[in-house]
């Protein structure tokens, strides 16, 4: 899919990033860029065409088909009634990341090509957003709403770079690891190693870690998880929960730009359950390297 590059011409969205908008506007969105928006919708429902405006112009990097984008937005039903808000990063309290390339054919084409630092609107036809398989909250003939304030790009081959060792275990390469785990029993312990650290702030629970990482079973030294693999990096809020405890562990309070060396047992990762979906079993020691790109 090629870059979208202009700007589609709006018959209805147009918008300001003010607090208040001039009375010929038929949509108004306030707010600065990065702060929650203010939304007023015209009377009636938007046009059945995709429709997208850039309200902010940003100066920062572009993003790509498969880039991750960190964002701030709001998603409303466009019903020309209640115009109900579905969902909305400020009401989750810590931005969101879209893989590019893998949204919505609206956000996808809303998003790429538009540079750190902008705000999106897109008002989004069925055909263009979750069509007839919608989630919970959303029907199959519902129109979207979205506004897009773009934080952050991450690029697919985006890394930090370290060698060392660990418990046996060592790491070597730039962009992708090579690790090798050794044969024998493993460490009954945690343990965890800053590989190389990084300039950047120090992590704080509660935020969105932006990281590459690839996760190992230990005895049979398969790899699990790779987002070198899978083609993108990934966004995982730490230090509340939403992780295995070995990742919480490690990750608060190390530098961006590090990468980190884990040596995690089952009660410090998927516990008695394991992980079926990834074939970790409740006795499985995990091996991990994750590079944080980046804390928001």
């Amino acid at each position: 899919m090629r870059l979208l590059l202009l700007l589609v011409p709006l018959a209805l969205l147009t918008a300001c990033t003010g607090a208040s908008a001039g009375d010929d506007l038929d949509l108004k969105v306030g707010g600065q860029f990065g702060a929650k928006p203010t939304i007023v919708f015209p009377d009636g429902k938007p046009s059945a065409e995709l429709q997208i405006d850039q309200l902010t112009a940003g100066k920062g990097a572009k993003l790509g088909k498969e880039d991750v984008a960190i964002v701030q937005y709001t998603a409303h039903i466009w019903d020309g009634r209640e115009n109900r808000l579905v969902d909305s990063s400020f009401n989750r309290g810590t931005p969101a990341a879209f893989p590019v390339g893998r949204l919505l054919p609206g956000l996808d084409k809303a998003l790429q090509g538009r540079a750190v630092g902008s705000r999106v609107i897109a008002a989004i036809p069925p055909k263009d957003g979750f069509g007839a398989n919608p989630p919970q909250g959303i029907g199959p003939d519902d129109d979207l709403f979205y506004v897009i304030d773009i934080l952050g790009a991450h690029a697919k081959d985006a890394h930090a770079s370290g060698a060392g060792a660990l418990g046996g275990v060592r790491v070597s390469g730039a962009g992708r690891p090579k690790l090798v785990i050794p044969a024998g029993a493993a460490p009954r312990a945690f343990a965890a190693k800053v590989l190389a650290r990084g300039e950047g702030p120090k992590t704080r629970a509660g935020q969105l870690l932006v990281t590459q990482h690839e996760g190992a079973v230990w005895g049979s030294r398969r790899v699990f998880d790779s987002t070198w693999k899978s083609g993108q990096p990934k966004a995982f809020k730490i230090g509340e929960g939403s992780v295995i405890k070995g990742w919480d562990r490690a990750l608060v309070g190390v530098p961006t730009g590090s990468r980190v060396l884990m040596i995690v047992p089952p009660s410090h990762g998927y516990g008695a359950t394991g992980h079926p979906q990834f074939g970790i079993t409740a006795t499985d020691t995990l091996v991990f390297v994750v590079d944080v790109l980046a804390a928001y």
